[in-house]
């Protein structure tokens, strides 16, 4: 549909009430996102990376060469839609089950009809599983030899990251597919469909809806089809229509009728630890304006504060390190003051800790010394503390010779005594130029080249 005719037709009247076919009454009373399911691949909306003509799915769909699928993705995506088509387009038996109701007896009653059903008939049965994540082990397991013996086409569906939620049998014996939030544009053509669609759709109501107001709707659902579907429906169906019967759908209805975006974010979550990494990554790159865009979704999620802290201390130590030893404290102190006040003022000194980690010098010299120093004591010989730093607090050590030739740092220059401090050379910090760090690697170099004189050979006196 050419986008500039787009609410030429949304505005035009429906056809007279005869010549409208209208749904039946168990139709109607569901949900307009119900009933704008798409019946086939035309009809579906979005997911372009998968679905495009060419593409590996869609040219499974067609040639009827699905086997088992796992769809994981936001909700409103399409999964279930996805599912159907495919069942429809394949001519399999569709059945479902729903990870959340169904438990192992009604697993074992739908798989035993579809052993039947392929042996009486000769016809596949397409099991779409909604929530496969929520099934335990044990019942995912059930699903395994009916899967691996092709008496059902399985469709496993998931908010959830399968290879962390889905048993590793399962996943190696599906295809995995992530559906992507689908796009304003093609929202905005989908709610332009449910208007026209007079049997499916609103299209038997005579509505005019205002341009700004659709584009309010689909961008507010945030990639969410059901969302902006049924925000739709209740503009439509709780409009007082005008004296002509025309339901005039303005922006300030739309507003009113989805007031808020749904933030896809889930506690244990693929969303949960995305995000966190783009806040990391967002401080580590200096980028302070993506720093606070993810910072202020996770505060609108919800987000425990102190899960916010701790990362930012993390990043503190290993981005900034010594560069600005400053932003520890400063995480630190974000730390405490928002275990404090918290919600919503926590906000504050948060923003201020993420704001001067991404603005500040960064080094990880600090980080990478101690996985240095870590690594060399996991596979390397252990090595002994030199005799004169051995305890000498105690009575018999002076005859053990512990302690013995250690020089007291302060009593040298510049508080500074070149001694060994271990029996083998070693060397895992190198301090960068970044920052407060310049003046601690000038500082550093100083003192290694006294270390190395001193062990140096003297040379005779002539």
């Amino acid at each position: 549909m050419p986008r500039d005719d787009l609410f030429a037709l949304a505005e035009t009247p429906a056809p007279a009430a005869p010549e409208v076919p209208r749904p039946d009454a168990h139709a109607a009373a569901a949900p307009l996102a119900q009933r704008m399911r798409p019946r086939n691949l035309d009809e579906y909306v979005g997911q372009q990376h998968i679905l495009a003509p060419g593409m590996l799915l869609r040219r499974a769909i067609e040639a009827d060469r699905i086997q088992s699928l796992i769809f994981y993705g936001p909700p409103g995506t399409g999964k279930t839609s996805l599912a159907q088509v495919i069942a429809r387009q394949t001519k399999c038996k569709f059945e479902r089950l729903s990870g959340v109701e169904s438990n192992v007896a009604d697993m074992r009653r739908v798989l035993q009809g579809a052993a039947n059903r392929l042996e009486n008939t000769g016809q596949t049965t397409m099991l779409f599983v909604d929530e496969i994540h929520r099934f335990n082990k044990s019942q995912q397991d059930v699903l395994l030899p009916d899967v691996e013996s092709g008496v059902i086409r399985l469709i496993g569906a998931t908010t959830h990251n399968p290879f962390f939620f889905v048993n590793s049998p399962l996943v190696s014996r599906s295809q995995i597919f992530e559906l992507q939030p689908i796009s304003e544009d093609d929202l905005f053509d989908l709610l332009a469909r449910a208007l026209m669609d007079a049997e499916r759709g609103i299209g038997h109501l005579k509505i005019k809806i205002a341009k700004e107001a659709a584009q309010h709707l689909a961008r507010v659902a945030d990639g969410d089809a059901r969302k902006a579907l049924n925000s739709l429906e209740i503009a439509a169906l709780t409009t007082p229509p005008e004296s002509d019967g025309t339901i005039r759908i303005t922006m300030e209805v739309a507003e009113q009728c989805i007031q808020k975006k749904a933030i896809v974010y889930d506690g244990d979550g693929d969303a949960h630890y995305d995000t966190i990494s783009a806040f990391i990554k967002s401080m580590r790159g200096s980028d302070p304006d993506a720093t606070l865009y993810w910072l202020a979704k996770m505060i609108h999620a919800g987000e425990d504060p102190r899960f916010i802290t701790r990362r930012i201390s993390i990043c503190a130590a290993e981005d900034v390190g010594l560069a600005d030893p400053m932003a520890l404290v400063l995480a630190q102190a974000a730390h405490q003051a928002a275990e404090f006040v918290g919600w919503p003022e926590a906000r504050i000194p948060i923003a201020e800790a993420a704001i001067y980690i991404a603005t500040a010098n960064k080094s990880n010299s600090a980080y990478k010394a101690i996985d240095a120093a870590l690594e060399d004591v996991r596979s390397g010989r252990t090595l002994p503390v030199p005799e004169h730093l051995r305890d000498a607090h105690y009575k018999g050590a002076e005859r053990l010779g512990h302690g013995k030739g250690y020089q007291y740092s302060h009593d040298g220059e510049g508080h500074f005594v070149p001694q060994n401090y271990l029996t083998e050379t070693r060397r895992y910090y190198e301090p960068t130029e970044q920052g407060v760090e310049k003046k601690i690697k000038e500082r550093v170099e100083k003192w290694r080249q006294q270390t190395e004189a001193a062990k140096a050979p003297k040379m005779p006196a002539a």
